[in-house]
């Protein structure tokens, strides 16, 4: 693909380490390297723990979403979920009230170190404050093998579930999975097997899912994101991957484009965050987010800039990124 000229892109570069309000994937801090394009500013913040080949796909999107004109939104407003990381029970009405009018939570589960009675008392406590008529979706990560997930099923359908995501990490696990639930009508989401995947359409030739959750970032931009979910035929979930407002954009942009949108959006996670590069950050009001391009703020970007040594990772990183995308 051509791809703009390192140097310029290492001037521009524009390193930043954004405190959370909560510990989330085992840190605290989140880092992200922000360009700013002929179309408007862009985000690369693939997981510190990516290889280069994946982070080369980040890098791919921050440069389509910054460099490319993007495609026509269809809507201007999106509806998003509250996402509870896995916090104890007692805690749970104070992150949802970070969501303003959001009638969906997507509950973290089969986290590390946590057991089902603490999945079972934080999704109950997260149906106790939505009340029966809020949404209640459950997010694995892949963390459970088949007989796990269909016994954590047993114990949490009483919550009224509107899906499980990611519950197992493969495909054919998720397939399974899917048969013995028939019966219980809770629909399978798939992530990983989506983003992380060689072929991210093996899920849906398997019939392993009943929808797809799609990232922007991950997936190599709003353009491959949006084939990708044409040509799965199902219905899809535009989600984050913890971006600041500047990467919730791109994926707004996503969300505003597809024809159909069945669900509620897992973009309102900059709530989730402490403090953001904009002035006005992407947070729900109403339960929902207006789509459009984000202006990062220069106080901001100077007062949460990461450290020397982290500004000098990120950049090193870029580098071998771009020489990815260079070769292919």
């Amino acid at each position: 693909m051509d791809v703009p000229d390192l140097a310029d892109l290492r001037a521009a570069a524009r390193v930043v380490s954004l405190p959370l309000v909560t510990r989330f994937r085992g840190v605290n801090h989140r880092e992200a390297l922000l360009l700013r394009g002929p179309e408007g500013w862009t985000e690369f913040s693939p997981f510190l723990e990516y290889d280069d080949a994946e982070a080369s796909v980040w890098l791919a999107a921050a440069l389509d979403f910054g460099w490319r004109p993007q495609p026509a939104p269809v809507r201007e407003r999106v509806p998003v979920n509250a996402t509870v990381p896995a916090v104890a029970a007692e805690d749970v009405a104070a992150v949802l009230a970070r969501y303003d009018g959001c009638r969906t939570a997507k509950v973290k589960v089969a986290e590390r170190g946590q057991s089902l009675r603490d999945d079972v008392a934080r999704v109950r406590a997260v149906r106790a404050a939505m009340g029966p008529e809020g949404r209640v979706r459950l997010d694995a990560n892949g963390g459970w093998n088949i007989d796990e997930a269909e016994h954590a099923v047993h114990a949490l359908a009483e919550f009224d579930l509107e899906y499980l995501e990611q519950p197992c990490a493969e495909v054919a696990e998720l397939a399974e999975l899917r048969e013995r639930l028939a019966d219980w009508g809770i629909p399978i989401a798939a992530d990983e097997s989506v983003r992380k995947a060689a072929d991210p359409l093996a899920v849906a030739r398997a019939g392993a899912a009943d929808l797809v959750v799609v990232k922007a970032q991950p997936l190599g931009g709003v353009g491959a994101a949006l084939r990708i979910v044409a040509e799965s035929g199902l219905p899809a979930v535009v989600s984050s991957a913890l971006d600041t407002s500047i990467g919730l954009s791109m994926g707004l942009t996503l969300a505003a484009a597809l024809p159909d949108l069945p669900y509620d959006c897992g973009l309102g996670t900059a709530s989730l965050l402490a403090a953001d590069v904009t002035a006005t950050p992407l947070r729900p009001q109403g339960g929902a987010l207006v789509a459009g391009r984000v202006e990062a703020d220069a106080g901001l970007l100077r007062q949460h800039a990461a450290s020397p040594d982290r500004h000098a990772w990120w950049l090193a990183r870029l580098e071998r990124c771009h020489a990815v995308l260079a070769a292919r």
